[in-house]
């Protein structure tokens, strides 16, 4: 997996085709945030064309051609995940709020999927995301099923653009030093001048939306993300 992931938050399939298309040949890895409306809003695709969401091979372009990971910002994450992994989904990053239930749902995906943490991450992989306010005990019993965790570095989540919240750094810095062995990904306020300091925490991934995708040149601007990681020592893998 690499260490810098576009993010697509589509507003329709034609969108997410339209961004899929330019990232073809420039990206292995994509996630795609799918907000519901309900626990994050505005709704994205598929939520913005269906009142009831049915995943399907046709549902997601380009199958086979990216690594696709999946930003779940729904109600009730852990009954709408198995219809996207049954259909090629390769990473799958549940929000830690969206359910009160987690246990149960992250034991649900692993007797489903037969999924052990560590084991052949390219095919599948679970993470849990945690809000900037979120405190970090939400998640610390289910660390050990979990292969890496998502930071927001935005206050409010389910949209690009939105100014980065400087207090995750200390968090991230907090959760590095009681679980070194944890990968962590942020999302949310990524751009050149906030990587460095995530890269410098110990961030390892770093998912990036309106940073690229409002740059005159997509191709470019990847470059000196792919550059800052491997300034960082961080590299393709």
């Amino acid at each position: 997996m690499g260490a810098i992931i576009p993010a697509i938050l589509p507003t329709s399939r034609e969108d997410l085709e339209n961004k899929l298309g330019r990232l073809h040949g420039l990206a292995r890895a994509v996630q795609i945030d799918i907000v519901d409306g309900r626990y994050a809003s505005p709704a994205s695709w598929p939520y913005t064309e269906h009142d009831e969401v049915k995943t399907s091979v046709e549902f997601l372009p380009y199958l086979g051609q990216f690594q696709f990971e999946f930003d779940l910002m729904v109600e009730h994450s852990g009954l709408v995940a198995g219809g996207w992994i049954d259909h090629g989904v390769n990473r799958i990053t549940l929000h830690a709020e969206s359910t009160r239930d987690l246990p149960a749902v992250i034991e649900k995906l692993q007797v489903t999927y037969g999924h052990d943490k560590g084991f052949a991450p390219d095919l599948l992989s679970f993470g849990l995301a945690i809000g900037v306010e979120t405190d970090l005990a939400l998640i610390e019993p289910y660390l050990d099923r979990a292969d890496y965790v998502q930071f927001m570095g935005i206050r409010t989540i389910g949209r690009q653009g939105e100014p980065f919240d400087n207090r995750i750094v200390r968090k991230i810095v907090a959760f590095r030093k009681a679980h070194p062995d944890t990968p962590v990904q942020v999302d949310g306020g990524v751009n050149l001048v906030t990587a460095p300091v995530l890269l410098d925490a110990g961030v390892s991934r770093l998912v990036i939306g309106s940073g690229l995708w409002k740059a005159p040149d997509l191709k470019e601007e990847l470059r000196k993300y792919q550059q800052l990681a491997e300034e960082h020592g961080i590299y393709e893998k």
